[in-house]
């Protein structure tokens, strides 16, 4: 048995279809048969060399937002995260990367582990068990990686960004804290920002405000909840301060969150917060990019900045509820807007390039 994978081998070149055969599975690890692979924002910005551990060189199977079912266990393996029993063909959802445990990071309880990606970037998918990434009909998890069983009623359409765009939105808005009532300014509507107004919504907030340059982005925005959109092609960022304040009173946002992945919006973001508001990056993942900002807006305003990458062990979880809760309340089967069978990576990371989709996606075994 073999099967197939879209490898990367150097920065500008398409990837390459390839095969591999099915590895064996350690005790307590599992093969996944991927069912939805999606293209995340991240994932564009690897294909450049911008990921570390992605400068070419080493063939790779790129891409991490995905969702499966179990097609071969380890005899080790026979329960989710939850302790439900686990067996062949059950549909999981599951984390991506695998914290080491025994970095300051881990030691301390952050989500923040900088050993996460160790089986994954920057490793070759020429050696066994070849299948480490997203891009691909199968995927090997391994132990350590957080699972979980998928209710029957959600279909994959709604769950496959639930470990990277959903998670994050989640665990961020958690961790930036969100009171009964708070002002919350998205920027940016795709898929993470329209995760994070419906999430922003259920956790309490008075008023979401969603800012975007694509008229279809914020149309959707009021379908997850949005109160106020703002597209900033049209609208001067002096004029979008000034919208903030008239919605609050004078004060500002309480919370802003930043999904553009542009260094450029962080001072606007910062500059939009009322006096102790709080601000959260999850976005801008790319080094070396650099924006400019004023210290003093954080220091006399007492202003709170969070930069949120990865989550903990009950995200998932709680994601999956709150999918189940709301999945007729908001349009989330729109969010994967186009498909591709998988031998044609290439156009569909063109197509999400050229920013037709909130989220573009793979059927790998759609052939």
């Amino acid at each position: 048995m073999k099967g197939k994978a879209a490898v990367f081998t150097e920065i500008g070149k398409p990837l390459e279809i390839r095969e591999y055969p099915l590895p064996e599975v350690e005790p307590d690890a599992m093969l996944v048969q991927v069912t939805l692979a999606n293209i995340c924002g991240s994932d564009l910005h690897f294909l450049k060399g911008h990921g570390p551990g992605v400068k070419g060189g080493i063939p790779q199977i790129l891409g991490h937002e995905m969702v499966g079912k179990v097609y071969k266990l380890g005899k080790n393996f026979t329960t989710d995260s939850l302790g439900r029993p686990l067996q062949e063909g059950d549909r999981i959802a599951y984390a991506y990367f695998v914290p080491c445990g025994t970095c300051w990071a881990c030691l301390s309880g952050t989500a923040a582990c900088p050993n996460r990606y160790r089986y994954w970037l920057g490793v070759s998918c020429e050696e066994p068990p070849y299948f480490r990434g997203a891009f691909a009909q199968y995927y090997y998890l391994r132990s350590g990686q957080w699972v979980f069983k998928i209710p029957d009623e959600l279909p994959d359409d709604v769950v496959s960004p639930i470990n990277c765009a959903l998670s994050e939105v989640i665990y961020g808005l958690h961790k930036i804290g969100i009171v009964l009532g708070d002002t919350v300014v998205i920027q940016g509507a795709g898929g993470l920002g329209l995760y994070a107004t419906a999430v922003a919504r259920e956790m309490g907030a008075g008023q979401v405000i969603v800012m975007d340059k694509l008229p279809a982005r914020l149309e959707l925005a009021k379908a997850f909840g949005a109160d106020l959109t703002i597209n900033v092609a049209e609208v001067g960022a002096e004029e979008r301060r000034q919208m903030v304040l008239e919605r609050t009173e004078g004060r500002g946002a309480d919370v802003v969150a930043e999904f553009v992945g542009s260094p450029q919006v962080v001072e606007e973001g910062i500059e939009m917060l009322r006096y102790g508001g709080r601000y959260l990056l999850i976005g801008n993942i790319n080094l070396g990019l650099k924006g400019e900002i004023d210290p003093a807006q954080l220091v006399r305003a007492t202003r709170t900045v969070m930069g949120i990458i990865v989550y903990e062990p009950w995200v998932i979880a709680r994601a999956l509820q709150f999918l189940q809760r709301t999945q007729h309340k908001y349009p989330f089967s729109r969010i994967i807007s186009h498909k591709f069978p998988l031998e044609e990576i290439n156009e569909a990371l063109e197509f999400a390039r050229q920013g037709k989709s909130i989220r573009t996606s793979l059927l790998p075994h759609s052939s």
